[in-house]
């Protein structure tokens, strides 16, 4: 299954903090975009659903830990808070966080305003794209 080029996408990074957010508008160019601060699951639910109707999003890739059912079963209850009603598809995310970090070091002091969950979210949307185009 190849991408569709008007298909758009977005990918986000579920964290308890903020939530990383990318998208791809076609030809598989991923941009990160600024995170989501999240003072409470409903007004971040929210914030998810007005980003995702703004850039008209057609399927949404959620980074899902294979490694904490904790963070699988908070991830799965956030998603039931959102109104997007297209395609939802969930992305294994392991190490995303730590590879963004990795790659953000010599380029900027290490700050917690989001940069890193929205770099996650690009690596997490780029692993699904690469796994779809095979």
């Amino acid at each position: 299954m190849t991408q569709n080029t008007s298909n758009k996408l977005a990918a986000i990074d579920i964290g308890l903090k903020r939530i990383g957010v990318s998208i791809s508008l076609g030809l598989g160019i991923v941009n990160p975009q600024p995170a989501i601060l999240r003072k409470n699951r409903d007004q971040a639910a929210n914030d998810v659903d007005k980003f995702l109707q703004e850039w008209e999003i057609d399927t949404l890739i959620v980074g899902f830990p294979s490694a904490s059912i904790d963070m699988q079963n908070r991830i799965k209850h956030f998603v039931g808070l959102l109104k997007f009603n297209k395609t939802t598809i969930f992305q294994e995310e392991n190490m995303s966080s730590i590879e963004a970090e990795e790659q953000m070091k010599g380029e900027m002091k290490y700050k917690r305003d989001g940069r890193i969950d929205s770099l996650a979210a690009k690596i997490i949307l780029e692993r699904y794209l690469s796994s779809v185009s095979k």
